[in-house]
């Protein structure tokens, strides 16, 4: 029975004790409660739910309310039962001792083979991986579930036969953070998976070419908000930065130039016109860059801008 059918019936029914039609339906707490006279008609209802407005079954089955959310960030998208360690049933009741040995051989080999295979465990580790990297550089769920899929269909290929885990892992979660417009620069993934920077670009353009990923390339105001939250700067600085970086850009001196470069220079003359200077070393060290880029970028937008500086 559809909810429309069950409201309709409520609709039409009266009370039994005084013949009112005015019905009270409460789903807190799951009665049907009489208006005139406070008489339970009914009681533990089942609660139906919305109609959930869905155009295919992609839509359906994410607006469905049956268990936890599916997610690409676990090896079997979370669809698999886990066997908790509360030793406690599904009352809310503590299990006796003698079955606690028995309950702890069943969370043992449902770990087990949760895995069942060699390709199910590389899924596993690089999920980990990823969750880890993603952890230590505060990135959004989105970037974390794109990385996974990018590895998923990486693996689907073959492509990481005869590769690092981690290299790999690291690539994915580069090329999704590119792709979901949260950049972050090679040293810094580098530097958070513990491995040469080099490998990870070499990783990442053959996992690109061979996906046919489609990632455009990272703008210099993709990094303001960042660098600026980084150096504590306020929101004119970053708005001045902005008109900088437009100005830049529409006389084409943005293009061929690094975009964490132009970025740290644009920042550097906003921060010193808007009165909250910072020095060329901070925000060389929030960017990733030396002061040497710094001082060549900014020296060549000034002029180009005619933008005078009061050092």
């Amino acid at each position: 029975m559809t909810s429309k059918k069950k409201q309709k019936i409520e609709e039409t029914a009266i009370c039994p004790e005084c013949g009112s039609a005015h019905l009270n339906r409460d789903n807190y707490r799951a009665e049907l409660i009489c208006n005139d006279c406070g008489l339970v008609i009914e009681e533990d209802l089942i609660d139906y739910g919305p109609e959930w407005r869905a155009f295919d079954s992609e839509q359906r089955e994410k607006r469905a309310r049956t268990g936890a959310p599916m997610t690409y960030m676990i090896h079997d998208k979370g669809l698999s039962t886990m066997i908790g360690w509360k030793n406690r049933d599904s009352y809310g009741k503590s299990i006796p001792m003698r079955n606690r040995a028995q309950l702890y051989r069943l969370r043992k080999w449902q770990k087990r083979i949760r895995i069942s295979d060699a390709a199910e465990r590389n899924i596993a580790l690089a999920l980990s991986a990823i969750d880890r990297m993603s952890s230590a550089m505060g990135l959004p769920r989105n970037v974390r579930e794109t990385a996974a899929m990018i590895y998923r269909k990486a693996a689907l290929k073959n492509l990481v036969r005869g590769r690092s885990v981690e290299g790999i892992a690291a690539a994915a979660l580069y090329a999704a953070c590119r792709q979901c417009h949260v950049p972050r620069t090679l040293d810094e993934i580098s530097k958070i998976a513990n491995m040469p920077k080099r490998d990870i670009g070499r990783n990442y353009r053959f996992i690109a070419r061979e996906l046919r990923l489609k990632l455009m390339p990272t703008c210099p105001q993709d990094y303001i908000s960042r660098f600026c939250g980084g150096l504590k700067l306020n929101g004119d600085v970053q708005v001045k930065t902005m008109q900088i970086l437009k100005e830049a850009t529409d006389r084409g001196l943005t293009s061929g130039q690094s975009p964490t470069g132009i970025a740290a220079a644009s920042i550097y003359i906003a921060s010193v016109l808007c009165g909250e200077r910072r020095t060329q070393s901070e925000i060389a060290e929030k960017a990733g860059i030396t002061e040497v880029t710094i001082r060549n970028r900014y020296k060549d937008l000034s002029e180009k801008l005619d933008i005078e500086i009061t050092l």
